[in-house]
């Protein structure tokens, strides 16, 4: 096995938060205010009344596909 495919591999086995991270770094993607704050707010529960909400929604079939919502055939 070639060392890049053993790289390859390697990678696919993180866990997602860990190969986001990876990605970031190796494309030079860095944080700006707003997504500092997004993981400021979401660390301090400030989503987890409407993550709550939409659970509900999907659990009770009440959740809308995003393309009804977005319009799109």
């Amino acid at each position: 096995m070639s060392t890049v495919q053993e790289i390859k591999s390697a990678i696919e086995q993180l866990p997602l938060p860990e190969r986001a991270a990876l990605v970031a770094d190796l494309c030079g993607w860095t944080d700006d205010d707003c997504d500092r704050r997004m993981k400021t707010d979401a660390a301090a529960g400030r989503f987890a009344g409407a993550i709550e909400e939409a659970g509900n929604a999907y659990r009770t079939g009440q959740a809308k596909p995003l393309d009804d919502i977005l319009g799109r055939p």
